[in-house]
């Protein structure tokens, strides 16, 4: 396809009604009533918005468009192709324009100057924010405040038809595919509010980035009915809130009556709790009470609430039905998807049988590499192991042995996943134990199972060895990897007694 060949020869203008629009760039199906209406499409067909989309590979600068968007550094003099083609083809003025009155720009915002001498009316600059995987989540925020802030701007102006150069940068080591994914749905949402207010989106790629936005505008922009069943079991775990803005239930914060008292009950847990934010870089804590006053209850959306009872269902009803449609459609991915290099790392298996004839689940922290594996068909191949053996009672065996910050999910990640999860995973779990707890682990797996699975609270054993297992789990009936043994000799001695008490509190 011409609009999108990354070898193609390009003219020195390129006008936007030579470029292919996204609706057009593939064979438009008719509705049937053969279709589902019960299943939830959070971003539904709609050739409207498609009509408004472009998908293209080139030089931003060549553009006949009303504005660009230009990611750069905050002292917009970023050492790149881009910002050096933009430059020179702008002219001093914009260099001028940008050390008398913009200057800065901060990670995150959003400023407006004149083209000057280029094709585009306005140039859009923002920055977008170094990626780490500690603090994946504040990372995620301050791309969405790029985009949104560059959506703002363009709609202020009545900017008509901008060019999106991918903001998330791999010089600045954020991947190419989540950005895309943030990138795309921001756009999408902003679109189903404001669509009336701009006529046309580029989405403007590079060779690094044209395969990413190929494989994903699909699932935020479906071009007709197929492509919009196939995009709703594609979807990642978190598709963000109304206007595409990541979600964060960490950082939820509610107020409480009179909070100059909190310093004086701080010391007293009882009818408080806790909300830390373990993405920030310093850890904050709010302690708000609970059920004491009418404020300190979130009342739902009454528009939702109202839609809810007019389907005939309550909130809890259609929510619970929500999440059922949703694990479905994990379950189905999970039995037909290739998941062999999950399966190869082995780091989640099944092994035999505790004394009380329930199934083992075995997961080995160190085998985990968070940072290369693709987290969502991680959680597929979870499924997979799991499902056939959900029905009834089972236990899991965490070795944290030696494992790392380079092993460990992000907390935003393990919530989505446990919602997904079927409640059946959540009531028939008997016991998780956890083998070698490190202090991280276990302030990890408290603030879990206080905040989020408090249901598992009562279901979580840290183990200080591999034999503090044996009160429960025959030697004979769990593969124990051979690192796990060898470090649990060094630390704790070839054999070591464990108290017949000990033993009694490691089943249930």
């Amino acid at each position: 396809m011409e609009d999108v060949d990354p070898l193609g020869t390009r003219p020195t203008v390129v006008q936007i009604e030579d470029l292919t629009r996204w609706n057009l760039t593939a064979l438009l199906e008719t509705r049937e009533n053969e279709n589902n209406s019960e299943d939830f499409h959070p971003f539904p067909w709609r050739n409207d918005l498609n009509a408004k989309i472009i998908l293209w590979c080139g030089d931003v600068t060549t553009l006949d468009v009303h504005a660009i968007v230009h990611s750069t550094n905050e002292k917009l003099n970023d050492k790149s192709i881009e910002t050096e083609t933009l430059y020179a083809k702008a002219g001093q003025e914009l260099v001028d324009e940008i050390r008398n009155n913009v200057r800065i720009c901060k990670t995150g915002e959003a400023k407006l100057t004149k083209g000057h001498k280029l094709l585009a009316r306005y140039v859009l600059h923002t920055v977008g924010p170094r990626y780490n995987v500690k603090y994946i989540t504040a990372a995620e925020s301050a791309l969405y405040s790029c985009y949104r802030n560059v959506m703002q701007l363009v709609r202020e102006n009545s900017i008509k038809s901008v060019a999106l150069y991918p903001i998330h940068s791999t010089k600045r080591s954020y991947p190419v595919n989540e950005g895309a994914h943030l990138a795309i749905r921001t756009i999408r949402r902003f679109l189903e509010k404001y669509g009336d207010d701009i006529e046309t989106i580029i989405f403007c790629c590079n060779e690094e980035s044209i395969d990413a936005y190929l494989k994903i505008l699909p699932l935020y922009f479906p071009r007709n009915e197929t492509e919009e069943r196939i995009a709703v079991t594609e979807l990642p775990l978190d598709i963000g809130n109304e206007d595409g803005e990541p979600v964060i239930p960490e950082r939820q914060i509610r107020i409480m009556d009179k909070p100059t008292l909190a310093a004086m009950r701080k010391s007293s847990l009882e009818g408080f709790e806790e909300t830390v934010d373990l993405n920030k870089e310093f850890a904050t804590s709010t302690i708000v009470e609970v059920g004491r006053h009418p404020f300190a209850k979130m009342e739902e959306n009454p528009d939702t609430h109202k839609k809810s009872h007019m389907y005939g269902k309550t909130t809890d009803e259609q929510r619970e039905q929500d999440n059922k449609r949703r694990y479905e459609r994990y379950l189905k991915r999970a039995k037909t998807e290739d998941l062999t290099d999950i399966a190869a790392l082995k780091c989640l298996y099944r092994t035999g049988t505790d004394k009380f004839g329930r199934p083992v689940i075995v997961f080995v922290g160190k085998f985990f590499p968070v940072n290369t594996v693709d987290l969502e068909k991680a959680f597929l191949y979870l499924i997979r192991v799991l499902e056939p053996i959900v029905e009834k009672d089972y236990v899991v065996v965490y070795f944290h042995t030696q494992s790392t910050a380079e092993n460990h999910p992000t907390m935003n990640y393990l919530k989505n996943a446990y919602c997904v999860l079927d409640e059946k995973y959540k009531k028939n779990l008997k016991a998780f134990y956890v083998v070698h707890p490190t202090w991280w682990s276990k302030l990890t797996t408290w603030y879990f199972t206080t905040f989020t699975a408090s249901d598992l609270k009562n279901k979580v054993y840290n183990l200080k060895g591999v034999q503090y297992l044996y009160g429960t789990i025959s030697p004979d009936q769990l593969d124990v990897p051979s690192f796990v043994i060898n470090y649990d000799t060094e630390i704790n001695g070839f054999r070591y007694y464990v108290p017949p008490e000990q033993e009694e509190a490691t089943g249930l």
